[in-house]
């Protein structure tokens, strides 16, 4: 094992990929977040960078790069959909991280709120109407109000770490829906 550390304040700036190297020791969730501009164009995009914000009300969060070519289109839509990816969609998520000019052509889908598309069989949909977007360095946060969610308890999801697509385990004897929902209900 070879540990790495990085400076950042009274230093110049460090690699930035053993930053990204860094934080990709973090494992997360693949998601493909889609949108339908007035004009009626799909898009759609690989990333990694969702999360949940607040129960009341029902906010998300994901960011993306300043520079994405499709960053207008999210932006004048005024709504975005986030696909939660299961296991067995690592091709999914590689077909929406390449550039393409229809993504979706091929691809199984539905149209939900405000016409984004809903993406088949994947483990959960949020369905999105754009609360707020915050500049942050070289990406902007994308705050969606969740309108409607959907999604299969009975799936596994795909997961990212280390630069790799991976796959969840349970750990025996270790029952954390228990442990969480306490924790979740203390904090009322």
């Amino acid at each position: 094992m070879t540990r790495h550390s990085l400076t950042f304040q009274n230093a110049p700036p460090p690699d930035p990929r053993l930053f990204r190297r860094a934080l990709g020791q973090f494992p997360t969730g693949v998601t493909v977040i889609t949108t339908r501009t007035p004009d009626g164009q799909q898009e759609g995009m690989t990333a990694n960078s969702f999360s949940a914000l607040s129960l009341n009300p029902p906010l998300v969060l994901w960011s993306i790069r300043n520079q994405a070519p499709s960053f207008a289109a999210f932006q004048e839509a005024g709504v975005f959909a986030i696909n939660i990816l299961t296991q067995d969609q690592a091709a999914l998520s590689h077909h929406f991280a390449t550039p393409k000019i229809n993504k979706f052509e091929g691809i199984a889908h539905t149209q939900g709120h405000g016409g984004c598309p809903i993406l088949a069989d994947t483990l959960a949909q949020f369905e999105c109407d754009l609360a707020q977007i915050i500049p942050a360095g070289d990406h902007h946060i994308m705050i969606g109000q969740v309108h409607r969610a959907s999604f299969d308890d009975s799936a596994s999801p795909l997961l990212f770490s280390g630069g790799r697509y991976a796959i969840a385990a349970a750990l025996p004897n270790v029952d954390a829906t228990r442990d969480l929902t306490a924790l979740w209900e203390g904090l009322g």
